[in-house]
């Protein structure tokens, strides 16, 4: 479980295919301290198994396994040697809970559409598949590369959401342009909701 409280960004150092799986190493620091094999590391909001570990003082690479299905319906096929990832380790029973719940579980990806700086704030517009964006609720939580983000307006086929500039200065988003895609991970709660909803409505 996460939070979505990015501690830093990482640096993909490599992507190697194989036959079974994709290879990928991020160079990391803070979240580096203490990580060992089998840890949980969310990159760019995706829950991922740490495999590896290779020391580089004063980073080190983390290596991960990802599944042909992990690839596919993440944007890390995206990425590049070089390119920024946000990471946050897995919370701990005693940490504050600065966000919201984060699975780590990606629901799908969305493409920024708009990405403007008004005033001292940022403008960010993500379109999004339906079946994403039925749980898009105007001030509710949404996590976008594994940041937890408010809502700040729902439209038809794309919501919108207003960064302030220190998440824009500390995480990845300050890559990012038009087109690129973001993970996009949607509030657990209205997923459980809809859930106890449906299977109420379908016994009565």
């Amino acid at each position: 479980m996460f939070t979505g409280i990015v501690e830093e960004t990482g640096t993909v150092e490599r992507v190697e295919p194989s036959t079974k799986s994709i290879q990928l190493f991020v160079r990391a620091a803070n979240c580096a301290r203490g990580l060992k094999k089998g840890d949980s590391l969310a990159v760019n909001g995706c829950c991922l198994t740490v495999v590896g570990l290779l020391s580089r003082s004063p980073h080190k690479l983390i290596q991960f396994d990802l599944l042909k299905e992990t690839w596919l319906r993440t944007n890390l096929q995206f990425a590049r040697r070089g390119s920024l990832v946000n990471l946050e380790r897995a919370m701990r029973a005693s940490d504050r809970f600065g966000g919201h719940f984060v699975t780590g579980h990606i629901d799908g990806t969305g493409e920024i559409i708009r990405w403007e700086r008004r005033g001292a704030d940022w403008f960010l517009e993500i379109a999004a598949r339906p079946d994403v964006m039925r749980y898009m609720v105007f001030k509710g939580a949404v996590a976008v590369d594994g940041i937890s983000l408010t809502v700040a307006d729902v439209r038809r086929r794309s919501f919108v959401i207003w960064i302030i500039p220190h998440t824009c200065k500390v995480t990845a988003l300050r890559e990012r342009t038009v087109g690129d895609w973001v993970n996009l991970e949607a509030d657990l709660l209205g997923k459980y909701v809809e859930r106890f909803l449906g299977k109420r409505a379908g016994s009565s």
